[in-house]
């Protein structure tokens, strides 16, 4: 059973709006907010005073890599990554060893999650060309899996989906959502002839470019128009893109959606000179002009969710040279802080933050009672103290590989205190290993 707790005097973030209250927990869920609560009872105490109160982030786009490839991470160390930066909830990919794509399978994550993770979890399951009829048995109407993954670009592990009907099938016949990673295998074939000499990550946007993006998100877009699917595409990386989606609806009615993540918000190609390798991903972070794009398109609402699309690798795969050196980079311990150094620029406010981070991803999957400060709902909350800094440093990275392309990086707030269904998981730079996180559901 949860703890009860009573936290005092926060600002809370949540809906669009800031305003000090009390909280109260009870039995794993949200019993009360008001301006002051006596809880009539034993409670454990916090004292929010100076901080910020705001729902868990849900990332929907984590590679926790278990099965098979645990020297990299495993769901259990991944985890307590995600929870010591404010992440309550993770939606993990399906490119392990083997891949999750038999419905065994899917369901053997899960169970290593419940044993492990101090997270919420859900997994996708994975399409391949040859499984059409077990991903057609993942049923939306249980209500307990996240959705369906189609890597439509090739990316870590062998998943690559190009069977036009393969795809026609999924999209035609599924009632849940699709994620997509979206890059045109032909184009990028094409590119790595013409750069045949490539030999450092400079080299990465140029073979994985716009255009490659662009075609295969406007493919999945045609199919999940021609079908009725609810698409949502993962990892938004360019300016030509963006054409694809609208702002003229909110979260809750689109049928096609999009992710956009840390890093693409972050760094650009300028910084492939300084980071190489350790920064080179699928979709490829590429010229500052994208950046720029994407942070208008993140504010005006045509880029629904901001994710990480986590993907550790060891320090020694990250080392070598570029064409042999793995894509991705582990992000989810620090993607929020890294946010807030936008709040602190003035680049993005603090509700909008919580608005991509929190509300919208719960809206987009259907997420059960979670991702917002409501009475009722679950009780994932991260409490954030904005006035102590933030030094990302070995010693203090939680991620199994060990390393982080935000090393030396000083951000303007701590994450204090993360809770996950009513009970305190990271409290003050300790980890409560006692408890664990739950297997999300999702509104038919």
């Amino acid at each position: 059973m949860a703890q009860s707790l009573l936290i005092k005097n926060a600002t809370l973030i949540n809906e669009g709006k800031q305003w000090q209250a009390d909280l109260l927990v009870r039995n794993g869920r949200i019993e009360k907010i008001a301006a002051q609560i006596d809880p009539g009872g034993a409670v454990q105490e916090i004292d929010a005073t100076g901080k910020w109160l705001m729902p868990g982030v849900i990332d929907d786009q984590v590679h926790f890599r278990e099965p098979g490839l645990t020297h990299k991470a495993t769901i259990g160390s991944e985890a307590r990554a995600a929870v010591a930066g404010g992440t309550t909830s993770f939606m993990e990919m399906p490119n392990t060893n083997p891949p999750a794509t038999t419905q065994e399978l899917l369901e053997q994550k899960y169970d290593r999650a419940a044993a492990t993770s101090l997270a919420n979890y859900s997994f996708f399951m994975g399409v391949a060309n040859d499984n059409v009829e077990e991903v057609l048995k993942t049923n939306a109407k249980k209500r307990d899996v996240c959705g369906i993954k189609i890597f439509m670009g090739s990316s870590t592990g062998n998943m690559l989906v190009d069977n036009y009907v393969t795809l026609n099938k999924i999209f035609g016949d599924t009632e849940l959502l699709i994620a997509t990673h979206c890059e045109d295998e032909r184009i990028i074939k094409a590119n790595k002839e013409k750069y045949a000499d490539a030999d450092n990550a400079s080299f990465h946007p140029l073979i994985r470019n716009e255009e490659a993006c662009f075609e295969s998100s406007f493919s999945a877009v045609q199919l999940a128009k021609q079908h009725g699917t609810r698409l949502h595409i993962l990892h938004i990386s360019t300016e030509r893109e963006l054409q694809l989606f609208t702002n003229m609806f909110p979260i809750k009615d689109k049928r096609i959606t999009n992710e956009v993540c840390v890093h693409h918000l972050h760094f650009t190609a300028d910084d492939y000179a300084r980071l190489g390798t350790l920064i080179q991903c699928n979709p490829a972070i590429k010229a500052p002009h994208h950046k720029e794009a994407l942070w208008k398109a993140l504010l005006d609402d045509r880029l629904d969710i901001i994710a990480t699309d986590h993907a550790p690798h060891t320090w020694e795969e990250k080392q070598q040279p570029y064409g042999k050196a793995p894509s991705g980079l582990p992000l989810v311990q620090h993607s929020l802080q890294m946010m807030l150094h936008y709040v602190q620029e003035g680049r993005i406010s603090l509700e909008k933050v919580v608005e991509k981070m929190c509300h919208a991803p719960a809206e987009c999957f259907r997420i059960e009672e979670r991702g917002y400060l409501r009475e009722g709902y679950w009780a994932d909350l991260v409490l954030v103290d904005p006035h102590t800094s933030y030094t990302v440093d070995k010693s203090n990275i939680l991620y199994q590989c060990g390393w982080s392309p935000l090393e030396g990086n000083t951000f303007p707030a701590t994450v204090t205190h993360t809770i996950v269904s009513g009970n305190v998981v990271f409290e003050q730079g300790k980890l409560n290993d006692s408890v664990k996180g739950m297997r999300l559901q999702f509104q038919a």
